[in-house]
C-alpha cells in the first residue's frame, strides 16, 4: 500500500507544501534564525550599513519614506533599523510566519506587501525559497525532477514550452547528467513585489546562480546550522541560488545595477582592516570585534559572496 514518502512530486510543489504549508518550516516564528545564519545574525553592522544605503534614497524620494522587507523571517534587520533609522520613516515586515514577540513597536507586520508605497523594498534571501522547479536532461530528453516526502528523487514530465523557452534564455542544459532550477515563478515574484513600490530603491540580497558552474543544480536544505539533504518534509529549510540577471529583467524599473555584497559594503563604508592599538583596551576589543564581524560580511568565500539586485523607480541609483 502506497505511504506518504511514496507521494511523487515536482520539486516546486514539495518545496512549497514543506516551507509554507499548514505545518511548514516557514510558519514558525524565528525559524531562520535557529536553522542558518545571515548577515543580519552575523553583525551589528548590518543594519547601520543598509540605513546608509536608505539614506541615500530617502534624500531623493523627498516624501514619507517606507521601509518594507519582504521575508523578514523573525525581523532582525527591522530590529536594527528601529534603533537607528528616523522617526518619521515606516518600517514594515512582510512574512506568512506571525508577528516576532520581540519586535519593537514602531516596526508594522503585515502577512502582505503593502498595496503603494514610496520608499524602499528590500528583500534578504528571500527569492532564494520561492519554490522551483528542478530539471534534468536524460538521454529521452529534459525532463522535471520528481521527489517524494523523504527525499527521494526521480525522472518525471517533459518540460514544457514555457518552461523550455525560460531555459533557453537564462540556463541552457547541455549535457546528460546535468540539471537546472526554472526561475521564472521567482522573476514573477520579484516583478509583483517592485510593482507595488511607486518611487524608490528595490534591492535583493541573494546567492547568484550560475549556470556554467552550477551543473549539477543547486538545490540544499538546512537544519540547526548545518546544511543536509533538501528533504520536504517541513523539517528543514529547502534552497535554491538566484537567477538574479532573470529577476531584474522580470521587473519595470527605471535603472538596474548588479554587484557583490563585498562591492555594496565596501561602498557603504564597511571595513574589514585590522584596527590600531591606542593604548585603551576597551576601546581596541570593541573596535576588532567590529572589524572580524566587518570581515564575515565581506568574505567572498561566505557573506561577501551574496550578489545585489538594485533597482530604482524615480531615483538614481545610490551605489
Amino acid at each position: 500500500m502506497p505511504t506518504a514518502s511514496d507521494e511523487w512530486r515536482p520539486w516546486s510543489l514539495a518545496m512549497q507544501d514543506a516551507l509554507y504549508g499548514e505545518n511548514g518550516f516557514y510558519r514558525r516564528v524565528s525559524a531562520p534564525s535557529r536553522h542558518f545564519r545571515t548577515a543580519a545574525h552575523a553583525s551589528a553592522l548590518w543594519a547601520p550599513a543598509l540605513l546608509r544605503l536608505l539614506e541615500h534614497v530617502a534624500v531623493a524620494v523627498n516624501e514619507r519614506f517606507t521601509v518594507v522587507e519582504v521575508g523578514a523571517g523573525g525581523g532582525e534587520l527591522l530590529t536594527g533599523l528601529a534603533e537607528i533609522a528616523p522617526t518619521a520613516w515606516s518600517l514594515i515586515g512582510v512574512d506568512i510566519a506571525d508577528r516576532p514577540p520581540t519586535l519593537p513597536g514602531r516596526v508594522g507586520w503585515q502577512h502582505e506587501i503593502p498595496a503603494a508605497f514610496d520608499g524602499a523594498l528590500i528583500a534578504v534571501e528571500w527569492l532564494d525559497v520561492v519554490p522551483v522547479d528542478a530539471v534534468e536532461l536524460t538521454p529521452h530528453g529534459l525532463r522535471l525532477v520528481e521527489v517524494s516526502k523523504d527525499g527521494r528523487e526521480r525522472s518525471g514530465a517533459v518540460v514544457d514550452a514555457r518552461e523550455s523557452v525560460w531555459l533557453d534564455r537564462w540556463w541552457a542544459v547541455r549535457d546528460v547528467g546535468d540539471r537546472a532550477e526554472i526561475g521564472a515563478a521567482r522573476d514573477e515574484a520579484w516583478a509583483r513585489a517592485v510593482s507595488y513600490l511607486r518611487r524608490g530603491l528595490a534591492v535583493a540580497i541573494d546567492y547568484a546562480a550560475d549556470p556554467l558552474r552550477d551543473v549539477a543544480g543547486t538545490l540544499t536544505g538546512y537544519r540547526a546550522g548545518r546544511q543536509v539533504a533538501p528533504v520536504p518534509d517541513g523539517s528543514c529549510d529547502i534552497t535554491a541560488h538566484v537567477l538574479m540577471a532573470s529577476c531584474a529583467a522580470a521587473a519595470s524599473v527605471d535603472e538596474t545595477a548588479l554587484l557583490s555584497q563585498r562591492e555594496a559594503l565596501l561602498a557603504l563604508g564597511v571595513s574589514g582592516a585590522r584596527p590600531s592599538y591606542d593604548g585603551d583596551v576597551a576601546a581596541y576589543l570593541s573596535a576588532l570585534q567590529s572589524s572580524g564581524e566587518a570581515a564575515e560580511l565581506l568574505d567572498r568565500g561566505g557573506l561577501g559572496a551574496f550578489t545585489w539586485l538594485l533597482q530604482t523607480k524615480g531615483v538614481p541609483l545610490p551605489l
